[in-house]
């Protein structure tokens, strides 16, 4: 759930942090796509999970974390 809250502000944040920097589209769909599905694993529940999810969803898509 965190990593998804921090995607949706990301984008503006990381343009007013990144020198006016936008993501590709590839990448957003990515980041997009892999907070939905490890957003499915609670940390209070599965731990460490969302974030190996999350990981692992990135790298599928050659995408850094």
């Amino acid at each position: 759930m965190a990593i998804a809250a921090l995607c949706m502000i990301a984008p503006a944040g990381a343009a007013a942090l990144g020198g006016g920097r936008q993501i590709s589209a590839s990448r957003a769909a990515a980041i997009h796509e892999c907070s939905v599905l490890a957003s499915r694993y609670s940390q209070h529940d599965w731990g460490n999970v969302e974030t190996y999810q999350y990981r692992a969803c990135m790298a599928r898509h050659g995408q850094p974390e």
